[in-house]
């Protein structure tokens, strides 16, 4: 019999398909059964338009016949079947989609879309056969046709005996080699879980024969036995009405997908009919990823078209703040065959990640709004990721993420929204004031807020290491700006004058301090800010002491210093020491000098440089 060659583009393609467009050998037989699904989609298009035609969904399967004998795997289905010029067209030329042309020829707007759009699924048969047979019986039609390849050498078709409408695909499958066993493709659990995992929502049934244990009833022994099962569950939950489904039906799909091990804190399904169609179930985790804040953790919703699943993990659907978020996205509008390098420029997928997006932001501010104390639980989970998307890409999604932070209030003794601290306000604030720390009790010890605390003005208390570059990145609320207590410039006005005048008349004392420091601190001055305690550090410009701490600590070992400002409190009897000193014993002022530095040191929660010196200093105090 003639062999009819590919065309030349068709063989090249047939060679970068096989070896490029799929990253995982398994995905064939997702095709396969989806070009089956096709088929018998076809007949009930037919039948909506043919009288002669009636369609009993219950008339129509698809069956997966493994021989290990022959080492051959058959995909039959009873679906509508093609001609030999059908076979001709669909099967001879690569690329060419008898799905799509089907799908355009008949314009499908009910909810049955046609699955394979992109022509090339068939072909990635070749990646575990070294020849695939097709034999099919088109409808209306007497004559059945074989179609038989090796790849791309080309392909032969002759007249061939078949007697229900359909088509059977047998794959040879390829001799094993040390690199990859063919065999597993044979194994009942194997295509079990292949089918589950691809295409347990094809809404016909996928059957196959599975080994079952059963006990016999006088003997008692138990003996394998072959039966024809269902593997797939054909209607996937979010086909379902919503008024259908109840809250323990979402819970079971959030555990059966293993999204993770507790109760999903919340769950949206949506549901869009646009001019790009997709449904989607999302859910945000009740608990933290044991691996969430780590490099190993993998971002991203499961990717369907028309239930069937693309890919596992879909990156692309998730902005990287919203990454905690699980689930599935279905579409109809992404192509089943696509790679995940084409995945990246799918215009459609970008849309619906925006709307995904928009959609969580929507979801998260109504729980902050109607369930306050879930949301608290949510942010003390995930709130960490929100400040890293403040602050990343240069602040491009801070417009979008500021409503939904929280942060511990001093007046209020709980977690706060920035707009709840804004309205709160007295007229003659000027600024958004908060103190960063490693925790609250640690915070409300700080020197620095007394003079804000006085004023009797909010504060916001800082405890992630993220929070005050977020801060940074944000640098106002609705007009307000954000302001550190340990800045230089608070903006509250002191009508203290004789501390003013002070300062000008012991400018020696604190130049003769500074000497003695060097280049530890910027300056030494009065301090304005405190008011029972003797010592403490501002700063100034951009880095603050907490955001030292935190740099430094880093991976890289950029040693990034605050520009520290040593503040004395005039009104402490330590002043009066310092002054003394100066008069009579500059020795003893220099030690005075380095102890205080010192202890400004440990109330940062900042390594005392020297500690050797440090504890020599104090025994000389003592002696």
């Amino acid at each position: 019999m003639a062999k009819t060659e590919f065309k030349a583009e068709s063989k090249r393609l047939l060679e970068m398909m096989i070896h490029s467009v799929y990253s995982k050998k398994e995905v064939f037989l997702r095709e396969l059964i989806s070009n089956a699904s096709d088929a018998i989609d076809k007949i009930y298009y037919k039948a909506l338009t043919d009288d002669s035609l009636t369609f009993n969904k219950d008339d129509y399967y698809i069956k997966i016949i493994p021989d290990k004998q022959k080492r051959t795997l058959t995909v039959l289905d009873t679906g509508i079947g093609m001609t030999r010029e059908e076979l001709e067209s669909n099967l001879g030329t690569i690329a060419k989609s008898g799905s799509l042309a089907f799908k355009q020829e008949h314009e499908i707007k009910d909810g049955h879309d046609i699955i394979g759009q992109f022509g090339v699924g068939f072909y990635s048969a070749f990646m575990v056969a070294d020849r695939v047979t097709v034999i099919s019986k088109a409808l209306g039609s007497e004559e059945a046709y074989k179609w038989e390849s090796e790849g791309a050498d080309g392909y032969t078709i002759e007249p061939w005996e078949k007697k229900e409408v359909g088509t059977e695909v047998i794959l040879h499958l390829k001799e094993n080699s040390e690199d990859e066993n063919y065999d597993e493709f044979l194994e009942e659990w194997r295509l079990r879980e292949i089918i589950k995992k691809y295409s347990d929502f094809i809404r016909y049934p996928i059957k196959l024969a599975v080994t079952r244990k059963k006990k016999d009833g006088d003997s008692g022994e138990t003996a394998d036995t072959v039966e024809e099962e269902t593997v797939n569950s054909m209607v996937p939950i979010w086909r379902k009405n919503k008024n259908e489904l109840k809250d323990e039906d979402y819970e079971n799909f959030y555990t059966e997908k293993h999204y993770g091990f507790d109760k999903p804190l919340k769950y949206m399904h949506i549901r869009v009919d646009g001019t790009i169609r997709y449904q989607a179930i999302l859910y945000i985790p009740e608990m933290v990823p044991f691996d969430y804040y780590t490099t190993e953790y993998e971002k991203g919703l499961e990717l369907y078209s028309n239930g069937v699943l693309i890919m596992n993990k879909c990156p692309d659907l998730l902005p990287d703040y919203f990454s905690f978020v699980k689930g599935m996205v279905d579409s109809e509008d992404v192509s089943l065959n696509i790679s995940r390098e084409m995945l990246q420029h799918d215009r459609n997928l970008k849309v619906i990640a925006k709307n995904i997006k928009n959609k969580i932001r929507k979801e998260l501010l109504n729980m902050l709004k109607n369930e306050r104390e879930k949301y608290e639980t949510f942010f003390k989970n995930f709130g960490r990721q929100l400040k890293y998307g403040v602050y990343s890409d240069f602040g491009e999604h801070k417009e979008e993420l500021q409503d939904l932070l929280l942060f511990y209030s001093s007046k209020e003794k709980k977690p706060v929204t920035l707009e709840e601290y804004v309205s709160r306000m007295p007229e003659d604030q000027k600024y958004i004031y908060y103190a960063t720390g490693d925790s609250v009790e640690r915070i409300e010890k700080l020197p620095q807020t007394e003079l804000v605390a006085d004023k009797g003005y909010e504060i916001l208390y800082l405890t992630d290491d993220i929070d005050e570059f977020a801060i940074k990145m944000l640098e106002k609320y609705k007009g307000k700006e954000f302001k550190s207590v340990t800045s230089g410039d608070l903006g509250i006005d002191t009508d203290d004058k004789q501390k003013k005048e002070e300062t000008k008349e012991d400018k020696a004392l604190f130049d003769f301090m500074k000497d003695v420091l060097g280049d530890k601190v910027k300056a030494v001055k009065a301090s304005t800010r405190l008011k029972s305690h003797p010592v403490c550090f501002s700063t100034e410009g951009e880095i603050t002491i907490e955001m030292e701490k935190v740099l430094s600590a880093m991976p890289n070992g950029q040693k990034v210093k605050a520009q520290k400002v040593l503040e004395i409190n005039t009104d402490h009897q330590v002043y009066q020491t310092l002054k003394n000193a100066y008069a009579q014993d500059k020795e003893k002022l220099k030690l005075y000098t380095n102890l205080l530095y010192n202890q400004a040191l440990l109330i940062e929660g900042l390594p005392v440089e020297d500690p050797v010196e440090f504890s020599n200093d104090i025994c000389k105090i003592m002696t």
